[in-house]
């Protein structure tokens, strides 16, 4: 039922869905009241593959907190990076951590370099030895983290199992704040789940590429399914932020 709770989230599923309940309704000969479903249901999508009103919707969740320079973060006992991106980049030479802007292990990185936290914890699941943790911790090898200081969490498989787990990994090994990266966009939802698992948290988000593409009029008014995609992340993270509020505590 959760599961597809979430799915529905995304604009088109949600229009699919009102439209074949429109579709029984005209059945039913109750035919104004299935015009009137089926107008809302497209109309939905349709505002939601606006390009300015995706943009909107990922800012609200995108400005709740503020991107700041490594430095200027308080100390904790640990970095946590929650698993998320591409790691083709460790294979290559030339390499440049000022260069990975939108990475979050690029800013764990910068965070241990600036003396933050002692430890830095890898957080995502996988099969065998292909965790997420794992292809992070080859990255950050190449990004200046030493093995020693890494902890590694790999049973999660949600965000939900990522706090989970990594508190349980935190609290065996004395930790008790952190500092959380993740994308902006996803930090809300994020950091609630961390403070429901028992953890004191400081938010250390990681920015997302820009929203809209270009200048022109068309760019950010013409719906596109690009930015119905990216409209359906945001309510996703909506939809999962009121479930880590209501839920409460899990520690």
């Amino acid at each position: 039922m959760r599961e597809l709770l979430v799915a529905l989230t995304f604009p088109l599923a949600l229009t699919l869905a009102v439209l074949c309940v429109a579709g029984v309704v005209y059945l039913l000969r109750f035919r104004r009241a299935a015009v009137a479903l089926s107008v809302v249901a497209i109309g939905w999508t349709l505002f939601w593959s606006v390009p300015r009103n995706a943009e909107w919707l990922r800012d609200s969740l995108e400005d709740r907190h503020a991107i700041a320079s490594p430095a200027s973060y308080p100390r904790a006992d640990a970095i946590v990076v929650l698993g998320g991106g591409w790691y083709g980049w460790v294979s290559r030479p030339d390499v440049q951590l000022d260069d990975m802007k939108y990475s979050r292990l690029a800013e764990g990185a910068r965070l241990y370099l600036a003396g933050r936290a002692p430890r830095v914890i890898l957080s995502g699941g996988g099969e065998g030895e292909r965790t997420e943790a794992r292809n992070m911790a080859r990255g950050a090898d190449r990004l200046g983290i030493p093995a020693q200081a890494l902890l590694l969490e790999e049973h999660s498989t949600d965000t939900e199992g990522n706090a989970r787990y990594t508190a349980q990994l935190a609290r065996r090994n004395g930790v008790q704040s952190v500092l959380l990266v993740t994308s902006a966009l996803h930090m809300p939802r994020a950091s609630q789940l961390f403070r429901n698992a028992g953890l004191a948290v400081v938010e250390a988000p990681v920015p997302e590429p820009p929203s809209v593409r270009g200048d022109r009029w068309s760019d950010r008014w013409l719906p596109s399914p690009r930015a119905l995609w990216r409209s359906g992340r945001a309510l996703k993270e909506y939809a999962g932020l009121l479930a880590a509020c209501v839920g409460g505590k899990t520690a």
